[in-house]
């Protein structure tokens, strides 16, 4: 276990894929924070990211969003989720750029028959609630919104990395299975 205390002034950002919104809010709540850090949660500046539960919720606003415009809910399915969040990792980690390079191969690597699909991504640091703050991006978007509101995807995957300074990337694929 790694015992660490962090002090840090938390500043907000949003970005979305295709045009890049990035709108700073400074955050003034802020409480230094002692820590043990485990596998799968990252503590910064007092904020604790569970990926597992980040996706469950971008998931679930998705089809919240969909259901209540007479859309039905997508299914999610692993195969999907993994290359969403292989992407996801590789933006948090510089191996590719903020954006959707190498989204074809993503597609085809799920081993899923498609006749369509789609992907939106994301990343925002500073926020108590980063999926909701996504999604919210999303549905302002009106290339975002067209992936979410297309009644022809059924599948959907979602992928979430955090990096060690808190910024948090995100990656949905939509497909249209054949």
């Amino acid at each position: 276990m790694i015992k660490t205390t962090i002090y840090a002034v938390a500043l907000g950002t949003i970005a979305l894929s295709s045009g890049a919104i990035a709108t700073p809010v400074t955050n003034q709540t802020f409480t230094p924070l002692s820590s043990q850090l485990s596998n799968n949660t990252v503590k910064i500046a007092a904020l604790s990211y569970d990926t597992a539960a980040i996706e469950q919720s971008v998931f679930n606003q998705i089809n919240s969003y969909r259901v209540s415009q007479g859309r039905l809910a997508l299914t999610r399915n692993p195969k999907i989720d993994n290359q969403a969040r292989i992407h996801s990792q590789n933006m948090a980690n510089g191996k590719v750029g903020f954006g959707h390079t190498g989204f074809s191969q993503r597609v085809v690597a799920t081993g899923i028959p498609y006749r369509a699909a789609g992907e939106n991504v994301a990343y925002n640091q500073g926020y108590p609630d980063p999926a909701t703050k996504a999604v919210q991006g999303w549905l302002k978007s009106s290339g975002h919104l067209a992936n979410i509101r297309n009644q022809n995807y059924t599948l959907t995957g979602i992928g979430v990395a955090v990096t060690s300074t808190g910024k948090v990337y995100f990656t949905q694929i939509f497909m249209t299975p054949r």
